[in-house]
């Protein structure tokens, strides 16, 4: 389905069209009309689907058409980065529009501060906000919301996990009863469907497949011994020359100091990120390692959802997520747009059983891939060699699985489009290339408020 089958704006195609976006995604597709119809909407989609887009598109075509004098959309997400890049991305698409937005997120200095509070108190479009800053300012009492026309929780599944529910309920209680409400989560758990309970109304329901690694990953294991994954980290980036952007994926932030520092090299520079820098420095890192100053970072999973960095070339799961989807949202970071990339994992034995519980949900082994001689033996796979989809047959767990996924059926822009905008994010195909393998040429050249 292409664009221009929607019902949009001449404008907000031709800024489409600038950046060489026609066809649409899955969620695209489904979402759009809903939305444009003024219907409530839940959607389960996983990240890199072009889910940002299909919220607003429909939502920046309304407030063009209409020419809205007043606050129309807010748009609440659980990190300070994601409202950043929606609030560029509006920016973007809304090139050839009179539409504002602005971003409201902690972090800040006092000047922020004052800037967001003029910001809302003279009103923009659309506003982009984490709960725990928007409450602040909500408790001041010069922001008004009577006006808003149409409510969007992205990540929803990640605020409530950060813990978001309350600051949720409470800003909903300042809004319209009369609105429209989207929610948009990479997972349906029971938590999220009794938040739609509450807050939407007779909504759409859109599920599109979860919990799957984007057709272009190749993905491998490395079995290891914990002393053997600093060596490992550095034997694959210098195997690696051409890859140009690596990301590197830890659990905790006192083991991103401790990669950072076993992994400085001469030859190229290695950032950290983390929640224990300021806002402007983390800002400041991300753009040095999209501007590919910084060759590899080193990263929680604050960022492996949300955050568009075009062109990694490799992902590597230093240690092996707590959270299946976790694994997905990590290795979703390449392969994004039409492309393909690399995803590895070390695997320690007390995290085997933890990885054997992943490629049961994501319905695939992942290749074990042999450790390079220099790096030394690493331990045995000790876990039962049952395929996933073996195990599904026996338990009939991938149709219990279905059964419960709950599917049904700062002023006015003055961001000019970049063509390299990410919008739509579906990969057309799939390039198989032995796991492990070193001597590849790529393809291609959160935290809490």
């Amino acid at each position: 389905m292409k664009f221009d089958d929607f019902d949009l704006s001449p404008d907000l195609l031709d800024a489409l069209y600038y950046m060489g976006f026609r066809d649409a995604t899955p969620i695209q597709e489904q979402a759009i009309p809903s939305i444009l119809a003024g219907k409530d909407l839940i959607a389960c989609a996983q990240t890199g689907t072009g889910k940002t887009a299909a919220f607003l598109l429909p939502i920046l075509n309304y407030i063009a058409e209409k020419k809205t004098t007043h606050t129309h959309t807010l748009i609440l997400v659980p990190t300070r980065e994601l409202a950043i890049q929606i609030d560029q991305q509006i920016q973007g698409f809304a090139y050839t529009l009179n539409v504002t937005s602005i971003a409201i997120y902690g972090g800040g200095d006092g000047s922020d501060w004052g800037q967001q509070k003029t910001a809302l108190t003279r009103g923009a479009d659309i506003i982009v906000a984490t709960p725990g800053k928007l409450i602040s300012h909500l408790s001041q009492g010069y922001v008004k919301f009577d006006q808003i026309e149409t409510l969007i929780l992205d990540e929803a599944d990640r605020m409530l996990d950060i813990g978001f529910y309350d600051d949720i309920m409470r800003i909903v209680s300042y809004l319209p009863k009369n609105r429209q409400t989207l929610m948009f989560s990479a997972t349906m758990p029971p938590k999220i469907k009794a938040l739609s309970n509450q807050i939407l109304h007779k909504p759409d329901e859109i599920a599109l497949e979860m919990s799957k690694p984007a057709e272009g990953v190749v993905q491998s294991v490395f079995l290891t011994y914990e002393n053997q994954k600093i060596p490992l980290a550095k034997h694959l980036i210098d195997a690696k020359p051409d890859f140009k952007s690596i990301l590197i994926f830890t659990s905790t932030k006192k083991k991103v100091s401790e990669i950072v520092r076993g992994l400085k090299s001469k030859k190229y520079k290695v950032e950290g990120i983390s929640s224990d820098l300021e806002q402007k420095e983390r800002e400041e890192i991300l753009l040095r390692f999209r501007s590919r100053e910084t060759r590899v970072l080193i990263a929680t999973d604050v960022l492996s959802r949300g955050i568009d960095i075009k062109d990694i070339n490799l992902v590597v799961n230093y240690d092996v997520p707590g959270d299946a989807e976790d694994y997905v949202h990590r290795i979703g970071r390449t392969a994004r747009a039409e492309t393909t990339g690399e995803a590895i994992t070390f695997v320690s034995e007390t995290d085997m059983p933890r990885m054997h519980r992943i490629e049961r949900l994501i319905g695939s082994e992942v290749p074990k891939s042999v450790l390079p001689d220099i790096i030394g033996n690493g331990p045995d796979w000790k876990i039962k060699n049952t395929t996933p989809r073996e195990h599904f047959k026996k338990k009939g767990a991938f149709k219990e699985k279905r059964k419960n996924s709950g599917r049904p059926k700062q002023e006015q822009s003055s961001m000019k489009p970049s063509p390299d905008m990410e919008i739509s994010q579906q990969p057309r195909k799939k390039t198989i290339v032995k796991a492990g393998d070193t001597n590849r040429k790529s393809d291609q050249d959160e935290n809490q408020s």
